[in-house]
């Protein structure tokens, strides 16, 4: 019904900035109505976390970890989603997954892989 596709991600040095996009595609109106939208990471050997989320009247709410760095945001005329990475870590290496929560049914992209070496 949905599939999330995210891009941008890419090998970057520390200090750097990326900017991810999760572009929605499929039903429109399940497009249409999407509520929270996020952004999540996963590590090599850990587990999947939080990066950030947006609601669709722009509440944002961010992982201690990159708030301040990072910026998440949404265009709702099609719930395009974005993630600007300022100040860019080492340890913010992950492949990046965005998500969409429509009525009961939550949809993951694929990810991207986002690699800051030092």
């Amino acid at each position: 019904q949905v599939q999330l596709v995210e891009s941008g991600g890419a090998v970057v040095q520390a200090g750097e900035s990326l900017r991810l996009t999760c572009a929605p595609s499929g039903s429109v109106i399940h497009i249409q109505l999407m509520e929270t939208m996020g952004w999540y990471r996963q590590a090599p050997g850990k587990q999947r976390e939080l990066v950030a989320t947006v609601t669709y009247d722009g509440k944002t709410n961010y992982a201690a970890a990159v708030e301040g760095r990072f910026t998440v945001s949404r265009r709702n005329a099609d719930n395009t989603l974005w993630l600007q990475m300022n100040g860019l870590k080492p340890e913010d290496t992950a492949v990046y997954s965005c998500n969409a929560k429509v009525l009961e049914n939550y949809y993951w992209g694929q990810g991207t892989q986002v690699v800051v070496s030092p």
